[in-house]
């Protein structure tokens, strides 16, 4: 499993309250964290939009999930009753949402008193576009014939993920089209701005950073982790390099554990 579905995991288990937490994964995908979640005791559905970019369903009706375990988000609204779930978990899913505000007031609503929603949630800060690979490449115009060539160079250099057989001019088209159909990158000042509307807001990429360092035993790494200007610089950096890691309270209450 993806060291991503294993932070989220971990904290699911360590920092929802009551016997049998309730957990929703926000953008859930094929269900990969729901199923584990579940193997653990943990009361766990998803909620997806199953939007035309992606092709998910068909696994999600595989398992029997789909309308049960997983639910379908239509119109922007999560088919779970007021207050129902002590931890809301999200892994790079709030990049391709259109209407930010819309959804946290929607995972609000289903929180109980207390609740928190951790994310992973890259901005438009990183300097690499996580999807395809390729620097800077959503900082562009939409539309840019300087965009489209830059990216055809860098994969003619060998750089991107996903290659498959295309060439690089087809998987350039192709990939520029997804990313401006389907993906919504704001600044990491607005993203903020838009969560403590609702909620009350701390970062944690100290955190995400010692769980990867720290995930088979305390490394030297990790060591060197805990002093605070290296703590500091590498947050800076992972910002820059991958995401933010929000953890976002809907009410003033007992901070969720981080250690």
């Amino acid at each position: 499993m993806h060291v991503n579905y294993l932070y989220l995991l971990n904290k699911a288990m360590i920092g929802a309250h009551g016997d049998r937490p309730i957990v929703l994964d926000y953008g859930c995908g094929k269900g990969e964290i729901v199923a584990e979640a579940r193997k653990k005791g943990l009361a766990a559905y998803g909620a997806e939009a199953f939007y035309e970019g992606n092709n998910i369903r068909a696994e999600i009706e595989k398992q029997g999930w789909l309308g049960t375990v997983v639910r379908e988000i239509k119109n922007g609204v999560i088919p779970f009753e007021d207050n129902f779930f002590d931890l809301a978990i999200s892994n790079q899913v709030f990049e391709h949402v259109d209407d930010l505000d819309a959804v946290l007031r929607e995972i609000e609503r289903v929180l109980k008193p207390n609740g928190a929603l951790l994310c992973l949630f890259p901005s438009k800060d990183c300097i690499r576009e996580g999807h395809c690979g390729i620097p800077f490449i959503h900082w562009f115009p939409k539309h840019s014939l300087l965009r489209f060539y830059y990216m055809v160079v860098l994969r003619i250099m060998g750089m991107g993920f996903h290659k498959g057989k295309k060439s690089p001019s087809q998987w350039t088209s192709d990939f520029l089209q997804w990313l401006d159909a389907f993906t919504h990158y704001r600044g990491s000042n607005e993203i903020l701005t838009c969560f403590e509307a609702r909620f009350s807001v701390s970062c944690l990429e100290h955190d995400y950073i010692a769980f990867r360092l720290n995930k088979n035993g305390r490394t030297f790494l990790f060591r060197i982790f805990q002093w605070r200007f290296v703590q500091n610089l590498g947050c800076k950096l992972f910002r820059r390099l991958a995401c933010m890691v929000i953890l976002a309270r809907k009410s003033q209450g007992i901070p969720m554990p981080v250690n």
